[in-house]
C-alpha cells in the first residue's frame, strides 16, 4: 500500500500489507458434555466469548484467530476446567493455577 504525503506529492510512503492471524483449530473431546468453551488469555477467560460446537463423535471444536506468541488457555467443560492432553505443554499461570499452553509462530 502507498500513500502519498499531503504536503509533498513526490514523497510517497510505503506501508505493508497487515498480515491475517492465523486460525488455530482447538479440539475437546467430552461426548457427554452439555456445555463446552474455550477460556484463555486471549479472551480474558471469558466462558461466554468461545463457545465451542458439539460434532456427532463427540468432540467439540472451535477455530480462532491468534496473534504469535505463547497463548495460555483451558476448556470449560460443564462448568469445570480442563486441560487439553494434545497441549504443547502444560504451565502454571500467574495464580498457579495449571493452563495448557499453545505456541503459535
Amino acid at each position: 500500500m502507498s500513500v502519498a504525503n499531503v504536503h509533498n506529492p513526490s514523497v510517497v510512503h510505503h506501508y505493508p500489507a497487515q498480515q491475517p492471524l492465523p486460525s488455530i483449530n482447538f479440539a475437546c473431546e467430552a461426548p457427554n458434555a452439555e456445555t463446552v468453551f474455550l477460556c484463555g488469555d486471549f479472551n480474558d477467560w471469558d466462558p461466554e466469548a468461545h463457545p465451542m460446537q458439539k460434532l456427532p463423535n463427540g468432540t467439540w471444536k472451535r477455530q480462532v484467530q491468534l496473534p504469535q506468541g505463547e497463548h495460555h488457555y483451558w476448556f470449560l467443560v460443564d462448568g469445570k476446567p480442563r486441560l487439553d492432553p494434545n497441549a504443547h505443554r502444560i504451565n502454571n499461570d500467574l495464580l498457579q493455577h495449571k493452563v495448557s499452553l499453545l505456541m503459535v509462530a
